[in-house]
């Protein structure tokens, strides 16, 4: 197989991988994550290929695709080895942006739904800080934009100190 069809198969891979998150289609994605990311490694070494960015893609893919099952652990590890690349670029207006908002905002989820609040809450602000900075439409953007909404406010109600049961205000022990 020459390298120049090996990069399309991986390619086409990736884009099998897309349509599936959008279907809802979450195992069929993660598996189709980790065939593209197979396909990339029968490259030989030699050949001019970014690997680390391509793995960065399918990455972002696998984080959605496991927060959509609610592997939220193996969703951690995935965001980390995706953000290595895309911090490093830290490139919003360019087409991977949409994928890295994604893994900003599945991180974010699976934070939340494995008790890390505090970072959770950190996370979910900057993936709408991402979001607003956008010059582009995305694919579920309101949808996201929602999401986030409804989760900062169901940490901020979590993070409200609860009233003392035997609290009395002041003026009740004057009464």
């Amino acid at each position: 197989m020459k390298p120049l069809k090996e990069v399309a198969m991986s390619y086409m891979a990736l884009a099998e991988v897309q349509k599936k998150l959008q279907e809802g289609m979450y195992q069929e994605a993660v598996a189709e994550s980790r065939r593209a990311m197979e396909i990339s490694r029968t490259m030989p070494p030699e050949e001019a290929f970014d690997h680390d960015g391509f793995d960065g893609l399918c990455y972002a893919a696998l984080v959605s695709a496991q927060a959509g099952l609610g592997e939220y652990v193996e969703c951690l590890r995935s965001a980390e080895r995706a953000l290595r690349y895309f911090n490093r670029r830290g490139e919003l207006q360019k087409d991977e942006g949409q994928q890295w908002i994604a893994v900003i905002f599945s991180r974010a989820v699976a934070l939340q739904e494995t008790g890390s609040l505090e970072d959770a809450a950190k996370e979910l602000q900057i993936a709408g800080e991402m979001i607003a900075e956008r010059k582009s439409d995305f694919i579920g953007k309101e949808k996201m934009v929602r999401e986030i909404e409804l989760r900062l406010a169901v940490l901020k109600e979590r993070s409200k100190p609860e009233k003392d049961k035997n609290y009395r205000a002041w003026w009740e022990f004057w009464s």
